[in-house]
This record gives C-alpha cells, sequence and structure tokens, in this order.
C-alpha cells in the first residue's frame, strides 16, 4: 500500500462523504433532492459556516477557539440592545456588535501569546464570561424590537423557483476571499507556516505572536458577522443562541480535512464540512429521526474525521 497517497484521499474525503450522504438521503426522500430543499440548507449552516471561518484560522495555528459560540451571543446581543434601547443607527449598532466580538478575539489572543496559556483554557474560561455577559447584558430576555436593516441578510431572492437567501450569498463570497488570502498571500501562507512549526517559522524571522494575534482577532471578526447572520435569520437578539455553535463549528473543520495538529488543511473544505452535518440533519429530519441520533451521527463522523487525520499523519511520515 502506498501511504504517500494518503493525504490526497484525506482532501477527497469530504467531497466523497457529502456525496455519499446526498445519494443516500435522495434515496430516503424524494423531498431531498429538490433546489429548495438544498436553499434551506445552507440557510440552515450559514451561521455555523461563517463562525467554522474563523475556527478554521485558529485551528490552522494549531489551536482551538471553544468561545465563539457564545461570542457571537454577545455580538448579537449588544448589536440589537443598542439599536432598540439606545436607537443607535444600524450600522452603527452592528459595527460596536462586532468590536465586541473582536476584543474577545484580542484577549483571547494575548492570553495565548503574552502569558502563553494553551488556547483550550483560554476559550474555555472566555466562553464562560461571555456567556455571563451575555445573560447579564440582555436579562436573560429576548431582544425582539430590531430595525428592518438589520435583518436584511435573512432576506430571500428568487432565482427560477429557488429562494435563495443573502446570508448564503455573504457566506459563499466569505469563503472565496478568505481562500484566497490564504492561498495567495504571504500573511496566509504564515498562518500555515506557524501551524507546521512555530520555531522554525521564528526563525525564518516571522513574527509568530503577531500571526496568532492577528488570527484570533480576525475569528473575532467573522464571530462578529455570525452575529449579524443569528439576527438576520432569526428576527431577534437571543441570548441563548450559541451553546452548540461553537461544537459544530469545530465539527465542519474537522469533517472538512483541517488537522487538530495545525498546518494542514484547505478552507473550502470547511464549507464542506458544515454542509456534511447540515445535510444528516436535514436528511435524518426529513426521515423522521429523532435529533438524538442526529448528535450520534455527528459524533461518529467527528470521530471518523480525526482517525483519518491521524492516519494521514502517519502515512507522511
Amino acid at each position: 500500500m502506498n501511504t504517500s497517497k494518503l493525504p490526497s484521499i484525506a482532501k477527497l474525503g469530504p467531497f466523497i462523504a457529502l456525496l455519499l450522504a446526498c445519494v443516500f438521503f435522495a434515496t430516503q426522500n424524494e423531498r431531498f433532492l429538490t433546489l429548495q430543499n438544498f436553499s434551506l440548507i445552507m440557510q440552515q449552516v450559514m451561521v455555523v459556516g461563517v463562525i467554522a471561518i474563523g475556527q478554521t484560522l485558529i485551528i490552522l495555528t494549531a489551536g482551538i477557539d471553544l468561545s465563539c459560540g457564545m461570542v457571537m451571543a454577545l455580538g448579537g446581543i449588544v448589536m440589537t440592545k443598542l439599536s432598540a434601547d439606545f436607537g443607535l443607527p444600524t450600522p452603527v449598532a452592528i459595527a460596536c456588535g462586532m468590536a465586541v466580538t473582536m476584543l474577545f478575539g484580542l484577549i483571547n489572543g494575548l492570553l495565548v501569546t503574552r502569558i502563553k496559556l494553551p488556547p483550550f483554557i483560554v476559550t474555555l474560561g472566555t466562553l464562560n464570561i461571555a456567556f455571563a455577559i451575555t445573560q447579564l447584558y440582555s436579562q436573560s430576555q429576548t431582544v425582539t424590537d430590531i430595525p428592518a436593516g438589520m435583518t436584511f441578510l435573512g432576506n430571500t431572492f428568487t432565482i427560477g423557483n429557488t429562494s435563495m437567501g443573502y446570508g448564503v450569498v455573504l457566506m459563499l463570497a466569505l469563503y472565496v476571499a478568505t481562500w484566497l488570502w490564504l492561498r495567495e498571500t504571504a500573511p496566509g501562507r504564515h498562518i500555515y507556516a506557524v501551524g507546521n512549526s512555530p520555531e522554525a517559522t521564528r526563525l525564518t524571522g516571522i513574527a509568530t505572536d503577531r500571526v496568532l494575534l492577528g488570527v484570533y482577532v480576525l475569528a473575532g471578526l467573522f464571530y462578529g458577522i455570525a452575529s449579524l447572520l443569528s439576527v438576520a435569520r432569526t428576527g431577534a437578539g437571543d441570548p441563548n443562541a450559541g451553546q452548540t455553535e461553537n461544537l459544530d463549528a469545530i465539527t465542519a473543520v474537522v469533517l472538512g480535512g483541517t488537522s487538530l495538529f495545525g498546518g494542514r488543511g484547505m478552507l473550502l473544505g470547511t464549507l464542506v464540512g458544515a454542509l456534511i452535518v447540515g445535510v444528516f440533519r436535514n436528511g435524518l429530519t426529513l426521515m423522521g429521526v429523532s435529533s438524538v441520533y442526529q448528535v450520534l451521527v455527528t459524533g461518529i463522523l467527528v470521530i471518523l474525521a480525526v482517525t483519518t487525520d491521524q492516519m494521514s499523519r502517519k502515512g507522511v511520515r
């Protein structure tokens, strides 16, 4: 067996898994294989999909961010409360919400780079901090009196007989732009280098701490955009949002083929990973399967993806 081919198989794996899942569910329910259903799946995954962009950048540096979901929820509460309670213009309120999510990214990055704390511990702590601030600031109440401009991305437009969400278009544009940035620019390549070997990267003259700090702040920006998409999709600022999005985002990244050990992965694979999760949940729902089993299947997929990652790493060695 030629193990040198394993990394290529690992890259193709997410696309093959998505295709097989679509074929299986198409045989189980005739409604699955419709453009309208695929549009629905895209709208269902757009929030997690954008969070997963930031999560991918962090995991590429061999880090992890457990706080992403709750930081996203806090950003949504900030922007809706400032708009509803203080009457701030929509663009200003949105900018303030994104500034808060980026501030949390900055805090995470400083604790990782300056104090050298493990990303897992740092983001576990900021997860709880973001949750507490969200509940206190919102008084555990949903914010519903928000302007139409803040829900625009939740609207749809029609292509033929299929409705497509503006938020989905934004998500796809962010994936393409970030993928090109990672692939074609020096800062993007530095992220891969730091994930592969921080010490070797430092010896080449690259400021690894600056790269890591920038990654966490940039991830915070994506969480802020996800905040806006969440508000647009639900039409409200929900203090109880974001409680599973962190695990969903990590699942999407892992299923997409990005190595948890850093330095290897393709951003577009993360989009495929998010779609795999969305397809399984949508397909199982159409089959009438309980949500508990949907979580079970997701867990199995994650274990299989990590196992494939481990095997490919051994193949490289």
